[in-house]
């Protein structure tokens, strides 16, 4: 009796090393053709969540594949996040170890772009810019934003240091030329963060101040400290207008908010048909 338990258990064990092996050659092999077929600069991390993964493989549905990638774009400095999870995913194994997984159908695809805080910085032309989220305070429920076919997802916080010339002015441009500042401000703006068709926008509404005890932070600059001038200029600076382009498998983006400093768009598809081989659309 005891030799018959152990080699169960020796059975069972080496059952479940197989399947994770057949797992992990699946993830590597749909990891190269994603890379390829999105051009990206590393492999994405794929993950195939469920046990068995073997009985998944003979059904030919998968409950759940997460996908996470880096990925550059020409309009937005650096590198963005992309994610993706495909719940109900159906293709034969042989579709995906093979690279012929064309047009599968899937239940529903969960997809995200995150643009995190040094991208955002850079985007801005504002190195040191933080995101923080502040209690919606508008009684129409948009946040100031008004027109139609907007969402408005929240009301921002945008802190940064803007540089100003020797003779106090802030300077405008994004790029301030070498030498010409002394020294910098630091400020505080209320923004509105709205997701306007398949268009982020980050509409500054004026200079923060913290309700709870009507002072803004002691390190940042006040507006009555801002010179009247350059005020309008400080709200342009930090205004922007991102394009999402389309999320993963080409996701109609319907929701934008902030996390953690970083701006995340997303969208969902439902009994969709998906071509693996591309993740990122160009």
């Amino acid at each position: 009796m005891r030799k018959l338990i152990i080699g169960l258990l020796c059975l069972a064990g080496s059952a479940v090393v197989i399947d994770f092996g057949a797992a992990a050659y699946s993830e590597y092999h749909v990891s190269r053709q994603l890379r390829a077929g999105a051009e990206l600069s590393a492999d994405p991390e794929v993950t195939f969540h469920g046990f068995p993964f073997i009985a998944q493989a003979l059904s030919g549905r998968y409950d759940n594949v997460a996908i996470r990638a880096r990925s550059m774009r020409p309009d937005i400095p650096g590198e963005i996040g992309i994610e993706a999870t495909l719940n109900g995913l159906h293709a034969s194994a042989g579709e995906l170890l093979d690279g012929a997984a064309r047009n599968v159908q899937v239940d529903r695809v969960d997809a995200r772009m995150r643009i995190e805080p040094t991208e955002l910085g850079r985007i801005f032309g504002i190195p040191d810019l933080q995101v923080h989220t502040r209690p919606a305070d508008k009684s129409d429920g948009t946040g100031g934003s008004g027109g139609s076919g907007m969402t408005t997802a929240g009301a921002l916080v945008l802190t940064g240091t803007l540089p100003t010339a020797p003779n106090g002015r802030i300077l405008g441009a994004a790029v301030t030329p070498a030498g010409s500042a002394s020294k910098g401000v630091s400020v505080q703006i209320q923004a509105d963060l709205l997701l306007d068709g398949d268009q982020v926008r980050i509409q500054a509404t004026g200079f923060y101040h913290d309700t709870d005890n009507g002072q803004a932070d002691s390190t940042t600059a006040t507006e009555s400290e801002i010179p009247e001038a350059d005020r309008a200029a400080v709200l342009e600076r930090f205004s922007r207008t991102i394009d999402t382009k389309e999320l993963p498998f080409g996701v109609e983006p319907t929701e934008v908010s902030a996390l953690g400093g970083q701006i995340v768009v997303e969208g969902e598809g439902r009994s969709v048909t998906i071509d693996l081989d591309r993740l990122q659309q160009r």
